[in-house]
């Protein structure tokens, strides 16, 4: 299978990916605790590929917009990224090596990991490359993107930016993930390219405490949604926790309770998923409502895989697992 096998017809692609991919080493013990011999696996994540996948498998024909490396791992990696059904025939190459990160098993979201990123392919990601995509992005419904893609170099910062307008003024839907990651960029930085950003997102989704207390001082998941929408977000989703997600529209706000996983293995990627889900059912039809709580459910089932991609659930997996959480959800607080 490969990427041109899903490419889009005349009418563009529903969802469109924007961001870094990487080389994931996965350690089978505590990185602290890795030593001579500790056994690790190889796969392939990055917060573009998470949420591009999940996308794919919440039945949006889906593209990622990306820059690789010319290395070794190149092409198992675009190999991995159409086996999932995301089409890769619009990445991009550079002479550099690919971005790669060493993580362990975790299950609580508190994860350690170790990048190497600095020059990578994904970094050199620029305004000349987003131009070369402009009539796949004003075709586009939708464009994710996130605060990972506009901190991994200046270029790519504008790239973000570029890419985000081209969206917003063809009227497509942007979604937008601030994920800030200090050994990326400072704060005040990230806080610019939000402030930039958030008027032309029409989803918003960040983490609380950890996001908003960097970008909008505020560990209070009402407040911080508030904050971001007073920078002009449409609609934000915070996730609080492992259990719940507040959403506000601008109309309500009002917390979601996150459908349980029973056998969690690793929450890597988890908020990728739900950002590639509920975007890709947003433009497929979905009331918001409805698009959260399978995004939601996708999330709470990708934990039962290792590593970002580990677990892509179908979307019937999806589905029935979001009815059942709701009539549970209504029975208990109905």
């Amino acid at each position: 299978m490969t990427g041109k096998d899903h490419a889009a017809g005349p009418q563009g692609y529903d969802v469109l990916v924007l961001g870094e991919v990487l080389v994931e080493i996965h350690a089978e013990t505590g990185l602290r605790d890795a030593a001579d011999g500790t056994p690790a696996r190889v796969s392939y994540s990055g917060d573009a590929l998470n949420a591009a996948a999940a996308a794919v498998a919440a039945g949006a024909r889906t593209a990622l917009l990306a820059v690789v490396g010319e290395d070794e791992l190149s092409v198992p990696l675009l190999a991995r990224a159409a086996e999932l059904g995301v089409d890769v025939s619009h990445v991009r190459r550079s002479p550099r090596p690919n971005g790669a990160y060493l993580l362990c098993a975790d299950t609580e979201g508190d994860r350690e990991f170790v990048y190497w990123r600095t020059g990578s392919a994904g970094s050199t990601l620029s305004v000349e490359h987003v131009e070369s995509w402009r009539e796949l992005l004003t075709g586009s419904k939708a464009l994710i993107t996130s605060g990972i893609a506009g901190a991994l170099s200046a270029s790519s910062r504008e790239g973000v930016l570029l890419a985000a307008q081209i969206v917003h003024g063809a009227g497509g839907h942007l979604s937008y993930d601030p994920n800030f990651r200090s050994r990326l960029t400072g704060r005040e930085d990230a806080r610019t390219l939000l402030a930039r950003i958030a008027p032309l997102t029409g989803l918003l989704k960040t983490s609380c405490p950890a996001d908003a207390l960097a970008l909008v001082d505020t560990g209070d998941p009402a407040e911080a949604a508030a904050r971001y929408r007073a920078l002009g977000a449409r609609t934000v989703a915070v996730t609080a926790g492992a259990d719940r997600l507040l959403l506000d529209d601008g109309t309500e706000t009002a917390y979601f309770p996150v459908p349980l996983n029973p056998d969690p293995v690793d929450a890597t990627g988890a908020g990728d998923c739900f950002t590639g889900t509920t975007t890709a059912r947003l433009v497929l039809g979905d009331r918001l409502r409805d698009a959260v709580a399978h995004g939601t459910a996708a999330a709470s089932l990708s934990v039962s895989g290792r590593g970002g991609t580990g677990h892509v659930p179908a979307f019937t997996e999806t589905a029935a697992l979001a009815a059942a959480h709701r009539s549970h959800t209504l029975r208990t607080f109905g």
